[in-house]
This record gives structure tokens, sequence and C-alpha cells, in this order.
């Protein structure tokens, strides 16, 4: 566990090298740059028609969610490599029906503040430094990219909305969170997430965050077909309840925008339980409960 703890964007390039290395069969490269020029890395697990798609930090705060995507993908291909199963499901018989796409950080510049802190050298250096409050520790509340935005608030799914209550909420500009930014898709990262989903029109999402040990699974009043019927498959497989959202987090989040878009299943899974960060120490409870549910939504698409 140890070797997932402190997951920053070097960590993470190291490891999706080694993936490279050890699994060629793999497809892994980025689907855009962070605004400070960070790729934003993508792994494809699979060659299937069928297509599934789980994200992971798009809040700085919750990179615990990133280490519990790269080891899904290392277990995924052990077991395909070794014809085993994996909590029940077989790799090799998922692999050419489903192909399984993971972006396993969204917001490296954002990881990197609350890991790393806030270098010199970084362009928003001044501004930063306003917009968390004059604090240079951004290890405990901040949740946004490198501009102040809070890229689960940055797409286009009732977006004016969303950015109407921000001042009712004590939002007046970028800071650590809710921060929605000047318009949707204004920041690299969001950008690149959509961009990338119009371009392979997933069968289903899911959007890993934490915490809350609960799975979101509506939007609006847009009921794509077998939403609930897989989510609950879902909350059966992960232990997490079905819940619906409150308040801001019911806006401009990514699920939101892609059933809005595709009007196909999306979910936002919330791991853990306690404050973020979450401690390292969940690391196995949660693997436990997101392993079998990505699994469980790749059998879905092709059911």
């Amino acid at each position: 566990m140890e070797k997932y703890d402190h997951y920053d964007y070097e960590k993470l390039t190291a490891d999706i090298k080694r993936l490279r290395y050890e699994h060629p069969e793999l497809s892994i490269g980025s689907i855009g740059k962070s605004e400070l020029g960070r790729d934003l890395y993508y792994i494809k697990l699979g060659c299937g028609a069928k297509s599934v798609f789980c994200n992971a930090t798009h809040h700085a705060l919750e990179w615990i969610t990133t280490p519990i995507l790269i080891k899904f993908a290392e277990d995924y291909m052990k077991a395909y490599a070794c014809g085993k199963s994996l909590y029940g499901f077989s790799p090799r018989e998922l692999f050419n029906k489903v192909s399984i796409y993971l972006v396993p950080m969204v917001n490296p510049d954002g990881v990197d503040l609350v890991l790393n802190g806030l270098p010199q050298d970084n362009p928003n250096y001044d501004n930063l430094l306003a917009w968390n409050g004059g604090s240079d520790d951004f290890s405990t509340k901040w949740q946004a990219n490198n501009n102040g935005v809070d890229l689960n608030h940055n797409y286009d799914a009732l977006w004016a909305v969303g950015k109407a209550a921000e001042p009712e909420n004590g939002i007046f500009g970028p800071g650590p969170t809710r921060y929605s930014g000047e318009f949707p898709e204004s920041e690299s990262e969001s950008r690149a997430v959509a961009n990338f989903s119009r371009s392979v029109n997933f069968d289903l999402v899911i959007a890993l965050h934490s915490q809350g040990a609960v799975i979101y699974w509506t939007f609006d009043s847009i009921n794509p077909p077998n939403s609930y019927a897989i989510g609950k498959k879902l909350e059966k497989a992960s232990g997490y309840a079905l819940d619906l959202t409150e308040g801001m987090a019911s806006y401009s989040g990514y699920k939101d925008w892609f059933m809005q878009e595709f009007n196909n299943p999306g979910y936002t899974i919330e791991v853990g339980l306690g404050e973020n960060p979450l401690p390292i120490s969940q690391f196995d409870e949660i693997y436990k409960r997101v392993c079998p549910a990505l699994l469980t939504a790749a059998e879905s698409v092709i059911n």
C-alpha cells in the first residue's frame, strides 16, 4: 500500500511507463494536457466495440482514486495474461467484447499542489496564494486546478444555474472549490475529457470521487435506458447505495454532462468515508468495492 501513498503525477507517469512496457497489448496515450502542460494519460483495456469510461481525480484532494484505477489496470491485465478470474469476472472474455478506458488523473496540477506544495516558478504563484486565503498549504482544502477552477463544475450541464448559485454559497471567483470558471469547458482538463468523450461515444461512464460511499446516478429529468437497473447492479457489486445529489453538487459535473449529451448511463461513485484527503489506510477497502463495480459496468454494456 505504501507505493500508492502520496500518489502524485511523477508516480503516475512512472506507472504508466511500466504498464506500457509490461503489457504491450495495452493502448496508452494522452487525451490532452493540463493547464501546466502535464499529460492527461489514458489507458485502454480491451478492444471490444462496446465501451466504458472511468475517470478519477477531477478534484485534487481526492487523489486516492488515481491509484485505485492504476491497480485495477494492473490486476485486469495480470488476470488476462494468466487466464484467471478477477472478482468472479473473466478479463479474457471481456477483452474482445468491451473496451475499458481509464483516465486516472484528470487534475494533475491540482494534485501536485496538494501533495507537493506551491513551487516558486508556478506561473500563477501570487494568484494561487491569494485564492488560497494567503496560505501556501494546499493539502487540506484545495480541490481545483491551477487556475482555481473546480473541474467538476466546469461542464455544460445546467452550468448557468450553478454559476448563479455561487454567490449565495460564498463563491466569488477562483478558489479551492466550487468555482465553475468563466464558461463551460474553459479549462484544458475538462475540455480534454469532454472532447475524448465526444470522440469515443462511450456506452457508460463512471467518475470516481471521494467521499460518501454512495453512487449518484441521475441528472435533472434525464433517464437514459437501463440507468437504474445498471445502477442497482453497481450498488450490489460495490456495497455503495444509490443516492441523489443536492444543492450545487447537482450542477455542471462530468457525468451530468455526459448523460445530457449522449443519453447513456453515467455514475459518480463517491468512494470511502471521512474527510478528504482520505487516508491511504482506506485504499484496500475502497479497491475491493470499486474493482467489482468497474467489472460489473463493463459486463452490463454487453448483455
